[in-house]
């Protein structure tokens, strides 16, 4: 009975120190005030990504929230307002998954707003499809919406340097690849149905997250426009809402003990935004709030110059 309650004991004790010490993870130490700032958090109705349009909110940051939902977009700007005390939260319609929209929430935000300081590329789905214009569902959303949003906006982020883009990746980029040929035929980054089918694509999509981040930091080199990619963590939170009701149940638990909540996975994605002397880590992955090593794979100089040419090409840049 003493071994089985001494094995009960270790085996409480480890799952605590696991899920306080690793799941919970390092927090952002900024103190910056950001008062006179704007920033746009994309997808930011939800998850993380309102959780960290709540945190800027109150540090005194003019907040976009950018979501393709008008309904729920609304509904969050309430909550962003409530939970923050601050009135300077906008909610404005973005739909990554149409280039259309793209370019028309960039022209409104150009037009009715002087400033942007940091935008923060949070969306992401996992969900297999096609776009409006053709593209694979998460190569669309997950990556091409967001490189033509940044692009549009990078002379307004020039205007207002010291200013940061943070592009939300996933530590499952290490799992990613990319088939150029693919991509050229199909505009997707597979077309696999099965759930593996789709988590690589997930993985693909995450990949060029960072080889985007890596290729744009090269391309702003001697501005003051600096850029981080990311692995917010696991999250408890709505990027499975896609997936079958029965596997959301039977995964339930784990997720719950195992994955972090909301304001533990922001915590990276503000340490780059707001991180003070961080600056000459642009172009590099962050994880838990620390700058990490990649595969060669996803600092690969001519992979992520034939994807920078392969979008602009595809969302109409070039």
């Amino acid at each position: 009975m003493s071994t089985l309650l001494l094995a009960v004991g270790v085996v409480v004790l480890s799952a605590y120190v696991f899920r306080h010490v690793v799941v919970k993870g390092k927090r952002c130490t900024s103190k910056a005030k950001l008062h006179g700032k704007t920033v746009i958090v994309t997808g930011s109705n939800t998850g993380i990504g309102k959780t960290t349009a709540i945190d800027l909110a109150k540090r005194g940051a003019r907040v976009i929230l950018a979501c393709r939902s008008k309904q729920r977009g609304e509904a969050a700007l309430e909550e962003v307002k409530r939970e923050s005390g601050s009135n300077q939260v906008v909610f404005m319609q973005l739909d990554l998954g149409s280039l259309k929209s793209v370019r028309s929430f960039a022209e409104t935000f150009l037009k009715c707003e002087s400033r942007l300081d940091i935008l923060i590329n949070n969306a992401g789905i996992f969900l297999q499809g096609q776009t409006e214009d053709g593209l694979g569902m998460m190569f669309g959303v997950n990556h091409i919406g967001h490189f033509l949003l940044t692009n549009l906006l990078l002379d307004r982020l020039k205007e207002c340097e010291p200013s940061r883009v943070v592009n939300v990746s996933s530590v499952g980029h290490n799992f990613g690849k990319i088939d150029f040929n693919f991509l050229n035929t199909h505009k997707a980054l597979g077309l696999g149905t099965s759930f593996t089918g789709i988590l690589q694509v997930y993985f693909d999509s995450k990949l060029c997250n960072v080889l985007f981040t890596h290729e744009l930091a090269k391309r702003l080199q001697g501005t003051k426009v600096t850029c981080y990619s990311l692995h917010p963590g696991a999250i408890n939170s709505e990027l499975g809402r896609n997936t079958s009701g029965v596997l959301q149940m039977l995964l339930k638990p784990m997720t719950t003990f195992f994955f972090k909540n909301t304001v533990q996975g922001a915590q990276t994605t503000l340490h780059c935004a707001l991180q003070e002397g961080i600056e000459p880590l642009s172009g590099r992955y962050f994880s838990n709030c620390t700058v990490r090593e990649v595969y060669a794979k996803a600092k690969d100089d001519a992979a992520a110059k034939k994807l920078w040419e392969l979008s602009e090409r595809l969302c109409g840049l070039s």
